[in-house]
């Protein structure tokens, strides 16, 4: 933990050698969701290859650069493009990012996500507010709290009960309905990919009560909360997860990348109201 500290602090004072603002809410955004960062105003882009120990992403649909700047008034910084375990990247790795941006001064953090939707009320185009995560590789021991652990960063044993902030959730449902934008809500299940599950997995994340299912976030809301962060996270469903074998649908990640074009405009909109109340 102690050398993951120090990796932390480098890549923390090279952003600050390039950046004067002191963001105070951290952005992490999915695939196909990278334009929301082009709303960010006086930007200063780092392209991640620049920033000391920062995991490169490898995924089509994640430019690779921090956006640091205002938006909605707010001092923010925006991950455009993210890092993935099923990349071969450890979940250390993985959560460098927000390990960083807490460094940097980040006290909230709101993730995005492209993900199948489970739940068979929801429909492609739809933002789902997290409630509550199913951790499936997390829990499997493939975590980023693994191994020593250091108290002033966050606690041996740390408690999950409310990783997502009910007071930003209640801010998130006040201003999604002042838009007229249906916001669905429900649990989002991590799963490593980078396959897209057989209808029998969709099927068995169905029964353990996931409504989106996707290959990120769960795990950077875990060293988030770690650190004392507190967390509002949205999945944008980008496809139907098939259930059945003899359907005729197929999802791919091209798919995943034009349903964000729909996804992106109504993400703005909310974030953009959900800041200013903040």
């Amino acid at each position: 933990m102690q050398d993951e500290m120090i990796r932390w602090r480098e890549a923390a004072e090279a952003i600050r050698k390039r950046a004067d603002t002191q963001p105070k809410i951290g952005l992490v955004l999915g695939s196909g969701l990278g334009p929301l960062a082009d709303e960010i105003e006086d930007a200063v882009i780092l392209p991640y290859e620049e920033i000391p120990h920062w995991p490169q992403s490898t995924v089509v649909g994640h430019s690779g650069v921090l956006v640091i700047g205002q938006l909605a008034g707010q001092p923010v910084i925006a991950q455009r493009g993210r890092a993935h375990f099923y990349e071969g990247y450890s979940m250390a790795q993985v959560t460098f990012p927000v390990r960083v941006m807490q460094q940097l001064g980040a006290e909230t953090f709101i993730f995005t996500n492209a993900a199948g939707g489970v739940n068979r009320s929801f429909e492609v185009g739809d933002i789902m507010l997290i409630e509550d995560h199913i951790n499936f590789v997390g829990m499997s021991g493939q975590n980023p709290l693994m191994g020593p652990n250091e108290e002033t960063i966050g606690p041996r044993f740390l408690n999950l009960a409310q990783a997502y902030d009910a007071h930003l959730r209640k801010i998130a449902i006040q201003e999604a309905d002042r838009l007229g934008l249906t916001l669905r809500k429900g649990v989002y299940f991590h799963l490593s990919g980078p396959f897209f599950e057989t209808p029998a997995e969709i099927r068995l994340v169905a029964n353990l009560g996931g409504d989106a299912v996707g290959m990120s976030t769960a795990n950077e809301v875990l060293a988030a909360v770690h650190g004392g962060s507190k967390v509002l996270a949205f999945s944008g469903i980008t496809n139907q997860a098939i259930d059945q074998i003899d359907s005729e649908r197929k999802t791919n990640h091209e798919e995943v990348l034009e349903a964000g074009l729909v996804i992106v405009p109504r993400l703005i909109s909310l974030l953009r109201r959900i800041l200013k109340a903040l």
